[in-house]
Parts: C-alpha cells; sequence; structure tokens
C-alpha cells in the first residue's frame, strides 16, 4: 500500500510544479526544458551507464566483488528513467543520482535495510552443488566418484581405469 503513494502524490507534484514554471517563464520554454532534460538525461545515462559497465567488466577481470558497479548501475539506470520521464521533480531526482557520492549515499542506506539470509550455491543446501561447509566451519562429507589416471594416459594412450580396474560406466572400451 505504501508503494502505491509515490504513484499518487508525484504526478500531482510534477503538474504543480509545471504550472508554477510555466507561470514564470511561459509555456514554450517549459516544454523545452522538459525536452532539453529528457536528451541530457539520456546522454548522461549512456556516458555513465558505460563507465559503469566498464567497471563491473573490471570488477569480474580482478574477481572483486560486482555488486557495487551492479548497484552503480541500477541506480544510473533509474537516473535515466527519470530524467527522461516529464517533470521537473523527476528530472532533479535523477540528476541527483547522476552524482557518484548521491549514488553512494543510497547504496549505502539502502544496504542499511538489507540483510543476507543465507549464502548458497547451484541448487542451494540441499542441492547438488551446495558449498562444502557448513555454518560453523564444520566440512560436509563429498561423495564423488574417481578415475586414476596413469601418467601416458594424459595423453590419450590408454583408457582411464578407475582403482577396481572396470572402465567408467557409459565408457566403451576402443
Amino acid at each position: 500500500m505504501w508503494l502505491l503513494i509515490p504513484f499518487l502524490v508525484l504526478p500531482v507534484v510534477e503538474i504543480a510544479v509545471f504550472i508554477q514554471v510555466g507561470g514564470l517563464i511561459g509555456l514554450w520554454p517549459t516544454i523545452g526544458l522538459v525536452i532539453l532534460s529528457a536528451v541530457a538525461g539520456s546522454w548522461l545515462m549512456r556516458q555513465q551507464g558505460a563507465a559503469a559497465l566498464a567497471d563491473l567488466q573490471r570488477s569480474f577481470r580482478e574477481l572483486r566483488d560486482p555488486t557495487a558497479p551492479l548497484a552503480h548501475g541500477a541506480l544510473i539506470l533509474l537516473a535515466g528513467a527519470l530524467m527522461v520521464t516529464p517533470g521537473f521533480v523527476t528530472d532533479s531526482m535523477g540528476i541527483a543520482l547522476l552524482i557518484p557520492a548521491t549514488r553512494r549515499w543510497v547504496i549505502r542506506q539502502l544496504g542499511r535495510r538489507m540483510r543476507v539470509t543465507s549464502v548458497g550455491f547451484g541448487h542451494g543446501a540441499a542441492g547438488p552443488s551446495a558449498p562444502p561447509f557448513r555454518p560453523g566451519g564444520r566440512a560436509t562429507t563429498i561423495d564423488a566418484d574417481y578415475v586414476v589416471i596413469a601418467d601416458g594416459d594424459a595423453a590419450g594412450n590408454d583408457t582411464p581405469r578407475p582403482r577396481d580396474g572396470r572402465p567408467p560406466s557409459g565408457w566403451t572400451q576402443h
């Protein structure tokens, strides 16, 4: 229900600001400002979005946590959407989100309100690719089949065999 309030209040505020600005500078300059802000917002979003994408790719290359570049990219996308939306209030919110310090502040505020409940891999804790350690640091047992490969077998000279000498199921003898 609380999410409905901005969708009701924001258009009313935007209309009131349009009336005030239109009364001060006239109709055509007001429309010109709205169009100019949409074009500028689109251009700024592309510029900063490209930088955020490069930062995200760099974090993957350097094996760093990509959450900050992803969050910045999402906020840049939101800023662009706000600036393309007609209205002076949404434009000012979009411009504010294009400032890196403001994005960092928003990310910090959102981070304080979020809580990670579990970290899993693949299908989750009960799935086939569950993490090998339980909370508290105790290792779990990992059941696996293995194949012993002699030195010459790695080059494909012989069929690798399990320790008991039988070929693995599904393998054919050459």
